[in-house]
Order: structure tokens, then sequence, then C-alpha cells
């Protein structure tokens, strides 16, 4: 296992060394083909003040395009990864929570989101899922709650209790979520 991970180490070692030779290079070729380009850009400054502006866009936009293609080419050849990395999407009880707190927070902002309500009335009385901290503010979110949606929570909660009143158990978490659905009742009912 060592072993392989010293010839790893070694393998990138190399590319970086090939890396910075021919950035190194680069450079120089750079600094050489100064010149020339000083002349090209005194003819392509004649030439573009003959050009329109639409003309001159899309030749700036080719001489970009030409310029980022020649970038990926070395980047390739030193053996980097080219692909960007996509963000990472938040969850759907972030989103839920972020919802909430525009909600309490920014009011003129709030925009009402018919499937963040949903997941925040189906897991509103988990305690891991909805924090005691955003509890307090779904409450207050729940007293503005209308037609079928509020019938539907009310229905449910009732249907909770019954199941637990049979169940007589004395786990803290059912007991926590007993409290929650009691005080939900006592809003919406």
């Amino acid at each position: 296992m060592p072993k392989m991970n010293v010839e790893k180490k070694e393998k990138k070692a190399e590319k970086r060394k090939k890396l910075k030779q021919r950035v190194a290079q680069k450079g120089e070729l750079e600094s050489e083909t100064e010149s020339k380009k000083k002349k090209q850009n005194l003819q392509a400054t004649k030439e573009e003040e003959e050009l329109t502006a639409e003309e001159r866009r899309k030749l700036e936009r080719k001489l970009k395009k030409e310029r980022k293609k020649k970038e990926k080419q070395l980047m390739r050849e030193a053996g980097i990864s080219t692909k960007k990395v996509e963000p990472k999407k938040q969850s759907g009880s972030e989103l839920a929570l972020a919802y909430l707190t525009s909600w309490s927070e920014n009011p003129e902002e709030w925009k009402f989101q018919k499937t963040r309500q949903t997941w925040l009335l189906l897991h509103m009385y988990d305690k891991e899922k909805v924090p005691d901290k955003y509890f307090t503010i779904l409450l207050d979110y729940l007293q503005g709650l209308q037609g079928g949606a509020r019938d539907i929570t009310v229905q449910k909660a009732e249907a909770f209790m019954k199941e637990f009143d049979g169940s007589g158990a004395e786990d803290p978490n059912l007991l926590e979520k007993c409290e929650r659905i009691r005080q939900v009742l006592q809003l919406l009912s």
C-alpha cells in the first residue's frame, strides 16, 4: 500500500513539473513574440477602425473562444481536469426551513411555495427535521393557514393524538411529538 502512494505522489510531482515547464516555455514564447504581436496589433487596430461595431464584437468573441480553446488544450496536456464542479443542491429540509425563516424575517419578499408548505406540514412533528427554534416560527405560520390545508392538518393531528393516547408509551421522542401535536391542535382548533 505505501509503495503505491509513493508512486502516485511521484506521478503527481512529475505532472506538476511538466506543467511548470510548459508555463515557463509559454512565457518565453510570449516574450519572443511580443514584438510580432505589437506589429499585428497595429495592423489589427487599422483594420478594426474599418470594422463596424457588430463586426468588432464578432471578432472579439472569436478571439476569446480561440484563447479558451488553447487554455483547455494546455490543461488537458498537463493532466488537469477542466470539468466544472456543480454546487451542492440544498436538501428539502434546508429549503423548507429557509422558506419559513424568510416568511418570518422578510414578509415583503416572501413568496408562497406549496411544496415547502407541504414539506413543513408533513415533518412538523419531527424534532430532528424541524428543530424547536423553527417550530415556534412554524406555529406562527400555521395561524395563517387556510382552507383544505388547515382542515387536513387538524384531521391528521387528531388522528395522531388518538394513536398516541391508545399506545401509552413513555418514549421521550414520542412524548415530544405528542407535545407538538397538542400545540398544533390548540392553535388550529
